[in-house]
C-alpha cells in the first residue's frame, strides 16, 4: 500500500506526462505498447494495466526514481531498460472515508468494513495507512473518526477557502444584520455543500453544518445554485428521484422546473418547509469574475417571519461577495 502524500506525487506525475512535460527516457504508454510491456518481462503489469480498463492500482517504479501512477488505462514511465517496479493494489482509500458520515461520525473496523463493502484485511489496511498518514484518528478503544489533516487539505480547496475568506465579512453583517442562521454553500456533484456557516444559539435548528451537503431540490442555496446551472445539468437533477423531507419538499420535476426559473428571474429562492416545517430559507446567488454563479448564500429564519423582509439584507450581502470575487455588474 503506498502512502497517500505518495499519491499525490504519483497523480501530479501522470498530470505532467499527460501535458507532455516528461522529457528524455520518459514517455506515456498506450494500449498500443502493451506486447512491449510484456517482451520486456512486465506481464502482471501489462494485465493490470489493460486487463480490466478501470484500473485500481499505483506502480511504485524504483531504480530510476521515476513516480508513475496507472489510471484508466495509460502510464508515465521510463521506458529505458534496468527499472525495477513492484505494483501495490489499491482497493480504494475514498471507500473508507465515504464510510462516514453525520449520523456515523465514529466507526469501528467491522463497521468501516461493512458500510464500503471490503474485506476486514483490506479495511484494516486502509485505515492503517488513512490513520499514518492523519486522515483518520485512532481512540484508545479501535474506534475511528476523520482526522484534522484531511481537515487542512480540504481547506485548501479554492472554491471553499478563498470563497469563504472573501464572503466572511459579508456573512458576519449579514449575521449581525439578522441573529439567524447564514450560510454558504456550493455545488458538488448533484448536491450543495455548506462552505460557511454561522448561527445564533436562539436560532431556528437547522439540520446542515459546515461540510455537510444537500441536494439541491429541497434548500434555498440548492434552488439557486439549479436555477443558474446549464440546462442538461438541471434536466439530470428534473430526471433523478428527489428525497421528500417534509410534506412541502418540491419532489415534482414540473413545479421544480417552474420554481427554477422564478428563481432565476427574481434573484432570489423562497424555500418554505421544504426541509424540516418550521424553518424558512432566502437564499441570493454569488457571481464570480466571469459572470456566472459560482456559490449561493442563504439565511434560515423560523417560518413565522415574513421572508420579504430578508430579501433586501440577504440581496446586499451577496453582491458585497460578488464584487469580492471580481463581478461587475453590466
Amino acid at each position: 500500500m503506498l502512502a497517500l502524500p505518495l499519491q499525490v506525487a504519483l497523480h501530479r506525475a501522470l498530470r505532467d506526462a499527460e501535458a507532455g512535460r516528461h522529457g528524455g527516457r520518459r514517455a506515456l504508454l498506450s494500449t498500443e505498447q502493451e506486447p512491449d510491456l510484456r517482451e520486456r518481462g512486465l506481464g502482471r503489469l501489462a494485465g493490470e494495466l489493460f486487463g480490466s480498463g478501470a484500473v485500481q492500482g499505483a506502480v511504485d517504479l524504483v531504480g530510476h526514481g521515476l513516480l508513475s501512477f496507472v489510471q484508466n488505462g495509460v502510464a508515465a514511465l521510463d521506458v529505458a531498460g534496468g527499472v525495477e517496479l513492484a505494483l501495490h493494489q489499491v482497493d480504494g482509500p475514498e471507500h473508507v472515508l465515504d464510510a462516514f458520515d453525520l449520523r456515523s461520525p465514529s466507526l469501528s473496523l467491522t463497521d468501516i468494513s461493512r458500510r464500503a463493502g471490503l474485506s476486514l484485511t483490506t479495511a484494516h489496511r486502509l485505515a492503517g495507512a488513512l490513520t499514518e498518514w492523519g486522515a483518520l484518528e485512532r481512540d484508545a478503544s479501535g474506534v475511528y473518526q476523520v482526522g484534522l489533516r484531511l481537515w487542512e487539505v480540504g481547506a485548501l480547496a479554492p472554491r471553499g477557502h478563498g470563497l469563504r475568506e472573501i464572503a466572511l465579512p459579508f456573512l458576519e453583517d449579514l449575521y449581525e444584520a439578522t441573529r439567524q442562521n447564514v450560510q454558504l454553500g456550493v455545488v458538488d456533484g448533484t448536491d450543495v455543500v455548506y462552505v460557511e456557516r454561522i448561527a445564533a444559539r436562539t436560532a431556528v435548528a437547522v439540520i446542515t453544518r459546515a461540510g455537510s451537503r444537500m441536494p439541491l431540490h429541497a434548500t434555498g442555496v440548492g434552488l439557486v445554485l439549479l436555477a443558474f446551472a446549464d440546462v442538461a445539468f438541471q434536466e439530470r437533477i428534473l430526471a433523478a428521484p428527489m428525497r421528500r423531507f417534509t410534506e412541502k419538499t418540491i419532489v415534482n420535476p414540473a413545479e421544480l422546473r417552474r420554481v427554477i426559473a422564478d428563481v432565476r428571474h427574481r434573484r432570489i429562492a423562497i424555500s418554505d418547509g421544504q426541509v424540516t416545517l418550521d424553518a424558512l430559507s432566502v437564499a441570493a446567488p454569488i457571481f464570480g469574475t466571469d459572470g456566472r454563479v459560482t456559490a449561493a448564500l442563504s439565511v434560515v429564519v423560523p417560518n413565522e417571519h415574513s421572508a420579504q423582509e430578508y430579501i433586501p439584507v440577504v440581496h446586499a450581502a451577496a453582491r458585497g461577495i460578488s464584487r469580492g470575487l471580481g463581478w461587475r455588474p453590466v
